[in-house]
């Protein structure tokens, strides 16, 4: 075990997950598995010491952390913008419509592009950004139809997400814990709602907040996201 603490909780959070079946799932990956490399390099050299905003995302996106392991790791701002470019295994069974490429993935993930790419504008280096920095992922499964359609969480029946939810809280108040930030700001209302209750569990001061989640399918989001986030962010007062 790693003496990291981000580390050490992520290995403790893929033990509780891995076992579990979902009956409406066809295919569940886990890159906490098969793209352990490059996830606890992410968070072996950013993830470290205390941060003062802290990120959440909800569940990785097939061409996001479902490739390189890091919370809306969209190839490109991993591999360049983050200097990150480790091996990267295969999910078993893995689905032939949803192949892992690691490193290699030719598609992009937009989610991922717009989030990475407006820290990148505003802070220039990955170092000056994750200072005071941070991003994570709420549930690190990725969950798939027979057809390689992307089921999010909410599609899944909620006595099989009881187990999900209880280990994935745990690992979120635990690295608030780690982190100590300031400000909790979830991207999009989901992820804001679970950093209220890790919060709660772990009786944090910091400031609650949230931004506009950056996916393609979010009309608002697709009329100029970065715009809209840093208002959002300086509305709150988390940057200035």
């Amino acid at each position: 075990m790693s003496d990291l603490p981000l580390i050490a909780a992520s290995r403790h959070l893929a033990e509780r997950l891995r076992p579990l079946v979902f009956s409406k799932a066809a295919y569940t990956y886990l890159p906490l598995d098969y793209a352990r490399a490059p996830h606890e390099e992410y968070l072996r050299r950013f993830g470290q010491g205390k941060k003062q905003v802290v990120f959440l995302g909800m569940n990785p996106g097939p061409f996001g952390m479902a490739q390189t392991g890091v919370p809306f790791g969209e190839v490109p701002s991993v591999r360049d913008w983050m200097g990150i470019n480790l091996p990267v295994g295969k999910p078993a069974p893995e689905h032939p419509k949803r192949p892992v490429q690691g490193f290699a993935c030719p598609k992009s993930e937009v989610s991922g592009r717009r989030l990475w790419g407006l820290f990148a504008e505003r802070f220039g280096s990955a170092e000056s950004f994750f200072a005071d920095h941070f991003v994570l992922n709420y549930c690190p499964l990725v969950w798939m139809s027979e057809t390689g359609a992307n089921l999010t969480p909410d599609k899944l029946p909620a006595s099989e997400m009881v187990e999900v939810e209880a280990a994935c809280l745990e690992h979120l108040a635990e690295s608030i814990r780690v982190l100590n930030p300031e400000w909790l700001i979830g991207v999009g209302g989901f992820a804001e709602e679970r950093l209220k209750q890790a919060a709660q569990l772990t009786g944090s001061t910091a400031k609650l907040g949230r931004v506009l989640h950056p996916s393609p399918a979010s009309p608002a989001a697709n009329r100029g996201w970065a715009e809209a986030a840093t208002r959002q962010l300086l509305q709150q007062g988390v940057w200035t």
